[in-house]
C-alpha cells in the first residue's frame, strides 16, 4: 500500500482581492522611502552619539539643530514605516505560503532572502518602537544590535531590490517599460487600500512627530513625550532619584578641572566666573526635542584656564553612580565651540535636580543622552 501524500498546509485566508505584484510595488515605494530615510538618519545618530576615535574631534557642531532633526525624522520614518510594513506583508502573504517551500537551490536562496528581509525589518521597527517608550524587555544592549541589524537590514533590501528588478519595472506604474498599459480591472480598489495606507501612516505622523517639530505639538497625542512637559518646560528621561543622585551626594559639590593647570570650583566661585547664555534644543535619541534658554560657563574658556592645548578634547565625568553614559568624552570641536557650555540655569532658573544640578553640559547637534547631568569632574585629554 503506497502511503498517502501529506496534505498541503493552508495558508492563512484575507479577503479581497488585492495579493498582486502592482498592489505589492506600489505600497513597497512608499515603505522603500520610509525605510531609506531611516537608515541613513539612523546612522547619522549613531556616529553623533558614537563616534568612532577618527571622527570624534571632526563632528560638527552646526547647524545646532541638527542633530534634532535628523533624530526626529529618524523617529518619524520608523513609526510611518510600521503601517507601511503591515500592508506591504498583507500584500505579498500569500507567497510566504508557496507550495513546496522550496523548488530549486535559486529558489531556496531567494526564500532565505525574504525570510531575513522580513525578519530584520520587524525587528527593527518594533524594537524601535519599543526603545522610544524605554522598554527594554531583551537581555542585549539596544544601540550596538540595533546599528548592526540595520545594516543586515539594508543589505536585505538592496538584494531583494536587485532580485526583483523586473517585476518592479514591470509594476512600477500602469505602463511597463514603453508599453500600452496593462490592464488593471482592481485599481480603483487599489487606490483605495493606497490612500487607506497613506491615511495610517499620516496619522502616526501627524499624532507623534509634535514631540520634535513642535508647531505640531498640540497633535503630540500618540507620543510618550510632549516637548512642554516636564521640570522647568523641559522634558526629563533620567531623573536624580533614578540615577541615585542624592542630597547627601551633592553637599560640599565642587567642579574639579584636570589639566596641566588643574583646579577646583565652588558652586559660588563657578557662578561667579564670566557667563553665557544660548538658545539650543536638548534632542533625545527618543525623538523628542525643545529649545531652551540654558545660562551657564563655557567650556572652553574652563579648559583654558586649566592650561588646555587649542582643540583639546575633554572628558566629563558625573556623580551619577552608574549608567552607561556616566563618563563622556567629548571632541575638540564640540570642546571648543562658544556655545558649549556648563550649564547652571535653565530658562532663566538655577537647574532643577532632574535637570542636573549643580552643573551639566549643553552643546550644540549633540545627542541628549550625551548632554552629561550632575557633572563633576572635567579632564583634559
Amino acid at each position: 500500500m503506497s502511503p498517502r501524500p501529506l496534505p498541503r498546509p493552508a495558508p492563512p485566508s484575507f479577503s479581497g482581492r488585492l495579493h498582486d505584484p502592482r498592489t505589492a510595488t506600489a505600497v513597497g515605494r512608499l515603505l522603500g522611502a520610509a525605510v531609506a530615510v531611516c537608515f541613513l538618519t539612523g546612522v547619522v545618530s549613531h556616529y553623533l552619539q558614537q563616534p568612532p576615535g577618527w571622527l570624534a574631534d571632526r563632528l560638527p557642531g552646526r547647524p545646532v539643530w541638527g542633530y534634532r532633526l535628523s533624530q526626529g525624522l529618524h523617529v518619524a520614518s520608523g513609526l510611518a514605516a510600521i503601517p507601511l510594513l503591515l500592508a506591504k506583508l498583507w500584500a505579498v502573504y500569500p507567497r510566504l505560503f508557496v507550495w513546496p517551500p522550496v523548488r530549486s537551490a535559486r529558489h531556496a536562496l531567494e526564500r532565505l532572502s525574504v525570510a531575513v528581509l522580513v525578519a530584520t525589518a520587524v525587528f527593527q521597527l518594533f524594537t524601535g518602537l519599543l526603545n522610544i517608550v524605554e522598554w527594554y524587555p531583551w537581555p542585549f544592549s539596544f544601540v550596538p544590535v540595533h546599528f548592526a541589524v540595520a545594516w543586515v537590514l539594508a543589505g536585505s533590501v538592496l538584494l531583494h531590490v536587485a532580485v526583483k528588478a523586473p517585476d518592479i519595472r514591470a509594476h512600477w506604474s500602469r505602463r511597463s517599460a514603453g508599453t500600452l498599459a496593462l490592464p488593471d480591472e482592481d485599481a480603483a480598489d487599489r487606490r483605495s487600500l493606497l490612500l487607506a495606507v497613506g491615511a495610517a501612516a499620516g496619522a502616526v505622523t501627524v499624532t507623534t512627530v509634535g514631540q520634535a517639530f513642535t508647531p505640531l505639538r498640540s497633535l503630540d497625542l500618540l507620543a510618550p513625550r510632549h516637548p512642554d512637559v516636564g521640570p522647568q518646560g523641559v522634558p526629563v528621561n533620567r531623573t536624580a532619584a533614578a540615577a541615585r543622585v542624592t542630597g547627601a551626594s551633592l553637599r560640599g559639590w565642587r567642579l574639579e578641572v584636570l589639566g596641566p593647570r588643574p583646579y577646583e570650583l565652588s558652586l559660588p566661585r563657578l557662578a561667579s566666573l564670566p557667563q553665557t547664555e544660548a538658545t539650543l534644543p536638548i534632542a533625545c535619541v527618543e525623538g523628542w526635542s525643545v529649545s531652551a534658554r540654558w545660562g551657564g560657563v563655557r567650556i572652553r574658556d574652563l579648559l583654558e584656564r586649566a592650561g588646555a592645548p587649542a582643540g583639546a578634547a575633554v572628558r566629563v565625568v558625573s556623580l551619577e553612580a552608574r549608567g552607561a553614559y556616566r563618563v563622556m568624552e567629548m571632541g575638540g570641536e564640540y570642546a571648543g565651540d562658544p556655545l558649549t557650555l556648563l550649564a547652571l540655569r535653565l530658562n532663566g532658573q538655577v537647574l532643577s535636580a532632574d535637570h542636573g544640578f549643580p552643573a551639566r553640559i549643553i552643546a550644540p547637534n549633540r545627542p541628549g543622552v550625551l548632554q552629561t547631568k550632575w557633572v563633576t569632574r572635567l579632564e583634559v585629554l
